[in-house]
């Protein structure tokens, strides 16, 4: 006989009489009437061809072959029951490890900051930092390899977002460019040529800024098409392009690559941030663990 021929909900019923040698105490146990123990037991007694059990003044007797069953019967259900049972979530000592998916501007800006604040409150746990590009290759959120995406709000079936703050991009040059020799009017703006950021070709990628330019009513020429904040920063530091950056990226890497922020005649534009994941991991007591040390480090709320 296989076990797929059985019901296994019957041999926990034939377990739990067993172990208690009466019926009654056995349904309430189980949560169910004593008629329905009975009658899981006479079907599990035709699927058995034997009695397993029969009744005395004040309970049950087992047969040979159900004191056989008995001692696997209570080493599965022990067994099972450890495996189902959750124990609380510690994060001291997990050592998982989780999938961050963020753009070179978090790389730069909170990658450090999520380092120190892993080693503090996950000491054994290890974390995995990839690109946008690497997010979409996988299959985005819905693949089992990223735990938590942070970056512009994803949307989909099954996603979760949550905002976390807004960032505003700057125009930026080198510190030396010629833009900082006179007022930038909007037709010295529209003489300067762009670097811009793409960091999935071919994914019908929308230029965030090309609508600020147009609402400016500037035009802007681009003539290099980069994948990373990162690398167009170090080509406008050694060029007289210009780029637009997040602000908080500029702060972190400008002093250092020779850049300055140009004030020019620009609407604002900001960008929502959002932490996003996948109902996959929404009530994994780990994955909220790290998206709450996450929230903490983008928030400002991690100290260094």
């Amino acid at each position: 006989m296989s076990a797929s021929s059985v019901d296994l909900n019957l041999l926990l019923v034939l377990h739990t009489v067993l172990t208690e040698r009466n019926v009654a105490r056995a349904a309430e146990r189980l949560h169910v009437t004593p008629s329905a123990v009975s009658n899981a037991l006479a079907r599990l007694r035709s699927a058995l061809g034997d009695p397993l059990v029969t009744r005395k003044a004040r309970g049950v007797v087992p047969t040979p072959r159900a004191l056989e069953l008995a001692p696997g019967l209570a080493r599965v259900v022990r067994e099972l029951e450890l495996m189902l049972s959750v124990a609380p979530f510690e994060p001291a000592s997990c050592t998982r490890t989780f999938t961050l998916a963020v753009a070179d501007l978090g790389q730069v800006v909170w990658s450090p900051l999520l380092a120190a604040a892993m080693r503090r409150e996950m000491p054994l746990a290890h974390l995995r930092v990839v690109g946008i590009d690497t997010l979409v290759s996988l299959g985005d959120l819905s693949a089992s390899e990223i735990d938590l995406h942070l970056g512009i709000p994803a949307k989909g079936p099954g996603i979760y977002a949550e905002p976390l703050l807004e960032e505003r991009s700057v125009l930026a040059a080198r510190r030396d460019h010629s833009v900082f020799e006179r007022r930038v009017t909007r037709r010295a703006l529209g003489e300067l040529r762009h670097v811009r950021v793409e960091m999935v070709p071919g994914k019908n990628f929308r230029d965030p800024f090309a609508a600020t330019y147009a609402r400016a009513g500037v035009p802007r020429e681009v003539v290099m098409t980069v994948p990373s904040y990162t690398t167009a920063a170090e080509i406008v530091a050694a060029s007289e392009l210009v780029t637009m950056l997040p602000l908080s990226f500029l702060r972190a890497r400008g002093e250092g690559l020779g850049l300055r922020e140009v004030n020019a005649p620009l609407p604002a534009h900001t960008a929502r941030i959002a932490m996003c994941w996948h109902e996959r991991t929404h009530a994994d007591p780990a994955a909220r663990a790290f998206r709450a040390l996450v929230r903490d480090v983008v928030k400002g709320r991690q100290r260094t």
